[in-house]
């Protein structure tokens, strides 16, 4: 593996840990306790394990460092300068119906920004990482935004669609696998409103450190974030394409 931070090393093996409990709990679906937060809002006793594993395992070797996530939400710490951001399971719905398409996503934000991510589907065990200034990275293989620039022929992914766009595009289900497909240049683009900030928090990193292109997001704002990822070749089009997004 690349040369790598402690933070970050701290994360994937908190990361692949977790993972364990995911793989398991993929295999025995109907034993799942499966809750509703909301429409379409779910919350299953595996995310409540995974997040658990999670915390535990950065903790136990920062302890005072904060903590935002998706089930146990702030929690505020001696530390307040840095933060873990967590999104234990982020493509519930995918996983509650057996569609091998969810991830576990961790992130570090340090002040105002976040200066390393980790993005892990481990039923593909795809890891995509990165950190400040280090680049991003799938698997320990460096990784890039796409380099096309002619937007029809381009591939883009969302979530809910409220009008017709004339753009291709697919519909994933999980906001932090369509970032990191962003990065590695699978999706050329991404673009989302009323998203959380655990959903989409280590996408940010990885994608501007694959030569991508984030709008900016007040990371202060955990909820109704709107998020717009690409190349930079392709950002400008794709916003004239998107018109009032």
């Amino acid at each position: 593996m690349n040369s790598i931070s402690a933070n970050l090393n701290i994360m994937i093996k908190a990361s692949e840990k977790a993972s364990k409990v995911l793989i398991r709990d993929f295999g025995e679906l109907e034993k799942l306790q499966v809750s509703k937060k909301g429409p379409q809002d779910f919350v299953t006793n595996s995310d409540i394990k995974v997040e658990k594993t999670v915390i535990e395992e950065l903790r136990k070797a920062r302890p005072n460092y904060s903590i935002l996530s998706e089930e146990n939400g702030i929690e505020k710490n001696k530390d307040q300068s840095y933060t873990w951001i967590i999104d234990p399971i982020d493509g519930t719905v995918n996983f509650l119906h057996g569609i091998p398409h969810f991830a576990i996503s961790i992130a570090l934000q340090f002040k105002n920004e976040i200066i390393s991510g980790l993005i892990f589907d481990p039923i593909k065990n795809e890891l995509f990482y990165a950190e400040k200034d280090k680049g991003a990275f799938f698997n320990n293989q460096r990784i890039r935004v796409s380099k096309k620039n002619n937007i029809n022929e381009c591939l883009f992914a969302t979530g809910k669609i409220e009008n017709k766009l004339d753009l291709t595009y697919r519909r994933t289900g999980s906001a932090a696998l369509d970032m990191a497909y962003v990065a590695s240049g699978r999706f050329d683009g991404y673009f989302q409103s009323n998203l959380n900030l655990w959903d989409i928090a280590a996408g940010i990193i990885i994608v501007k450190e694959a030569g991508g292109i984030v709008n900016e997001i007040d990371l202060a704002n955990i909820k109704n974030i709107k998020v717009l990822a690409s190349s930079v070749e392709i950002n400008g089009k794709l916003i004239e394409k998107l018109d009032n997004f």
